[in-house]
């Protein structure tokens, strides 16, 4: 079996500070992808390298974006970045390899502080949809974890009549990840779990939307067709509060 947590930080050093490292030496996980580290690897103590194998690709500017992935099996490769400049100098992507699964853990762009960068997300949207279907086709299994920044379908977020107009929830935003399922990948919490108030990033602007789970199902595990039936469970754990976001965590009937 193979366990993969993916989870959004919003700043690893704060989420350390509200158990997340307590709580992941619990969960006998195989693979941990976190976005927005907000750190720099020099920057941290030996808490932030729970793993036999620690990887951290930080962003040139300090307390900004960042990715990171944990491995108890030691990959035959590692990448760090995609290789466009303008995503790399940002620390959103990460890979590491295995002998037929490559797992990426991403950070996609938010588009809600205004169009500028909105706009780079977009830019980024257009490049991503093609290199992803190239990458299938080398006959790689794929993992592409992280936080997407869109919710896909009205089920996705609790308050979808009130977004429509928001980043996150455009109808082209939502019709790229439709064309990206409808080809080579599968959005591997769906297949095993329908229910329609799994959601996992609650916004801070208001003290009660986590309590009365008015969220956005935004951090997805992203999987090609191949690995489609290897989906054992899904699930979103939101009984301990990390950050803004919630980690999820799938189980794979798949052997490193």
């Amino acid at each position: 079996m193979l366990k993969v947590i993916t989870f959004n930080a919003n700043g690893i050093r704060a989420a350390a500070k509200k158990g997340f490292f307590l709580w992941l030496a619990q969960q006998n996980a195989d693979v941990v992808c976190i976005q927005e580290t907000k750190a720099q690897k020099e920057q941290l103590s030996e808490e932030f390298f729970p793993f036999p194998f620690n990887y951290y690709h930080s962003a040139e500017k300090k307390g900004y974006s960042g990715v990171a992935i944990y491995a108890r099996k030691e990959p035959i490769k590692i990448e760090e970045g995609i290789g466009w400049n303008e995503v790399d100098c940002e620390g959103r992507w990460l890979s590491i390899f295995y002998e037929n699964l490559q797992i990426i853990s991403l950070y996609m762009h938010s588009g809600t502080s205004g169009e500028v960068r909105q706009q780079e997300k977009e830019k980024f949207m257009a490049k991503l949809l093609p290199y992803l279907e190239n990458l299938s086709k080398n006959g790689h299994q794929i993992i592409l974890t992280g936080d997407i920044n869109i919710a896909h379908t009205e089920k996705d977020l609790k308050n979808w009549k009130a977004n429509v107009n928001c980043s996150g929830f455009l109808l082209h935003e939502r019709e790229w990840l439709s064309e990206l399922f409808s080809g080579s990948y599968k959005d591997a919490f769906r297949i095993v779990n329908q229910n329609d108030d799994e959601y996992s990033w609650w916004s801070q602007r208001s003290k009660t939307a986590r309590i009365n789970n008015v969220g956005w199902r935004i951090d997805y595990q992203i999987i090609t067709n191949s690995l489609s039936d290897k989906v054992l469970n899904a699930q979103i754990y939101k009984d301990e509060v990390f950050s803004d976001h919630a980690p999820v965590i799938i189980e794979y009937d798949y052997s490193l």
